[in-house]
């Protein structure tokens, strides 16, 4: 079973329906997790004010921090059917969201952070924002982005694995990842999915070197990894017909198997950039994520250390 038992829920102002508080109820109500309902909220043009006193400008902001308070406390009580969940509701004045969202949860001991994605409009696409890239690179508790899809019972859960790798840390996020997917696949009562991509034959190597086959080396690959999938998977308890090893990019294979098994989450691993690092080079995680129609739940390796935390 899921172990989180303290969610923290990212509101969005901008939006009526609130998926990410239904995706959490949900998940409460099969773990007895406790929900917190947050938001982030600034206006610049308060700083601004330098006509008022700096005890004047803190009770203005106190104003709109209860007016959206309150506004949040309808919200909840409109959407929670159940009485018996216990969902607070938290507004804090901050001009990044991310900093706000990842300090609380630093603060308060959370277990997860359950963010909603937004619909590009007049387009199927999904627009990931700041904030979103800036959790997945830098919070230090796992972060759920929910999309549109549903989670019924009995679906399929899907697992990004690395079962090629020699790796230590890369296969400790392996079993990390593997783990999870199960628990979220006995909560919903669904079925867990293992995915691999491994890499085909550079196209250099075969042009500058004649006497390489390049069908040879594919097909040694491909044992390989098919091999060591099975190996992996026969020690979590999976079948075979529930492992998927492809030759590809994992942001091509991962988002065609998912859709291939109509997944209702996908959990991967993630390794956590930040500076001028993750401009450059970005996150293999991200580009995956970017393709995929379903739930993404995102994990950090095994002691990692927010860089927002002293």
């Amino acid at each position: 079973m899921v172990n989180y038992q303290k969610l923290l829920v990212v509101i969005d102002p901008t939006s009526e329906q609130q998926k990410a508080l239904s995706r959490a109820l949900l998940i409460a109500q099969k773990t007895g997790a406790s929900i917190t309902a947050f938001l982030s909220i600034y206006d610049f043009s308060y700083e601004m004010t330098t006509m008022l006193s700096v005890d004047e400008r803190e009770t203005m902001r106190q104003a709109v921090v209860d007016d959206r308070t309150e506004w949040l406390t309808d919200l909840i009580n409109e959407q929670v059917q159940d009485k018996n969940l216990a969902v607070d509701a938290k507004v804090v004045w901050h001009n990044r969201p991310y900093e706000s969202i990842i300090y609380e949860v630093i603060d308060n001991h959370y277990d997860l952070i359950v963010k909603g994605t937004h619909e590009h409009s007049g387009l199927k696409s999904v627009i990931f924002t700041p904030t979103d890239w800036h959790l997945m690179r830098k919070a230090p508790v796992p972060v759920l982005l929910v999309k549109e899809h549903e989670w019924p019972e009995h679906g399929n859960i899907l697992a990004a694995v690395n079962v090629g790798t020699e790796d230590k840390d890369h296969q400790s996020l392996n079993q990390q990842v593997t783990h999870t997917a199960l628990a979220f696949a006995r909560t919903l009562h669904g079925k867990l999915n293992l995915v691999n991509s491994y890499p085909g034959t550079p196209v250099n190597i075969a042009v500058e070197i004649p006497e390489f086959d390049p069908s040879d080396f594919n097909e040694s690959v491909k044992n390989y990894h098919t091999e060591s999938m099975k190996t992996f998977a026969s020690a979590h308890g999976v079948a075979d017909e529930h492992c998927f090893v492809k030759e590809g990019l994992p942001e091509d294979v991962i988002p065609s198997i998912a859709k291939k098994i109509d997944a209702e989450l996908v959990v991967l691993g993630t390794v956590g950039r930040h500076g001028i690092s993750a401009a450059l080079i970005g996150n293999t995680a991200e580009h995956v994520i970017d393709a995929l129609d379903c739930d993404v739940l995102t994990l950090k390796p095994e002691g990692f250390v927010s860089p927002l935390q002293k």
